[in-house]
């Protein structure tokens, strides 16, 4: 809610900056401010009831069944009673690299979707940790979460560009009447433009600060299923490592997934405008709770060709 705030926040400022450049006086602009909101709206009803049909389209996942796959189905299966909540559509990626994702609107509305790569890499232990990660998002309403603000920030992201386009060609920002208002105009000018700028970077940076909280949560609530911390430490390291682009994904898509698919960043990297947590910090505070060592970056090489039964 606070997350949705704030963006709703920047969202109405930038509508009062595109409505200055149409309107005579400040006050007026002041009626731009619901119809962004009304943007918003519409933007987010899309989302909510078609934006996994959507993500699922565009990553290019086939739904499966237990038949074509039974160990996915089954792990998929017994980690949904786990944490109680219906099964999911399970969907197959046919794609080498490892990765996987959860979206829908809701427990009831969910899938999973996993990668070729994922089922012939991983082991049973490793597979359940990375479903039960997923689940974990569907569990804790992450995938409604990830839905919706994907939506709000990228409302902010046109809003911004029409802003800016009409910031730099001032034909598109005339008022009634002809004038600018002299200086004082101009002055908000130059301040819409620089808002234009910032406002998008702003609000990426407060969703991407909640999302690598929600990664965290997920990994723990996976372990939590599983009663197994070993299965999904073992995975996450062999995705860190995993050379194997996914091409599917794209940057509007790369926060759902387990791992950033997009820009391999090295997994101890802790950027602002990272997706996802570090991927040694994920690790780390899975051994802490098994009382085992942290590993640095050659440890982590070590676990991800380790044998699974050690």
């Amino acid at each position: 809610l606070l997350l949705m705030g704030a963006v709703v926040v920047i969202l109405a400022v930038l509508s009062w900056f595109v409505g200055f450049y149409f309107v005579s006086t400040p006050v007026e602009a002041f009626l731009f401010v619901p119809l962004g909101g009304m943007v918003a709206l519409v933007l987010s009803v899309g989302a909510f009831y078609g934006g996994d049909a959507m993500v699922l389209g565009v990553s290019r996942a086939r739904e499966v069944s237990e038949t074509e796959e039974p160990q996915l189905v089954n792990v998929v299966r017994e980690l949904s009673l786990a944490a109680n909540i219906p099964e999911p559509r399970v969907h197959v990626i046919e794609d080498r690299a490892l990765n996987a994702f959860a979206t829908g609107r809701d427990p009831e509305h969910a899938s999973v979707a996993v990668t070729r790569g994922l089922l012939e890499r991983l082991d049973r232990e490793e597979l359940q940790g990375v479903v039960g990660h997923e689940l974990a998002h569907v569990a804790n309403y992450d995938i409604r979460f990830s839905l919706l603000v994907g939506v709000l920030v990228g409302s902010i992201a046109l809003i911004a560009d029409i802003l800016a386009r009409m910031t730099i060609w001032g034909s598109l920002g005339r008022r009634r009447g002809g004038s600018r208002g002299g200086g004082g105009a101009a002055l908000i000018m130059a301040i819409g433009l620089v808002v234009a700028v910032l406002a998008p970077l702003f609000a990426r940076l407060v969703q991407m600060a909640v999302n690598r909280q929600r990664e965290f949560l997920a990994d723990a609530t996976s372990v939590e299923m599983t009663r197994n911390p070993y299965g999904l430490e073992r995975a996450l390291a062999k995705l860190a490592v995993d050379p194997e682009p996914l091409e599917v994904a794209n940057r509007a898509t790369q926060h759902l997934y387990v791992v950033n698919p997009v820009k391999k960043l090295d997994h101890s990297a802790r950027g602002l405008f990272s997706t996802h947590p570090a991927i040694e910090d994920r690790i780390n505070r899975l051994r802490r709770m098994t009382g085992q060592p942290e590993i640095d970056e050659a440890g982590l090489r070590q676990l991800a060709g380790a044998d699974p039964a050690g």
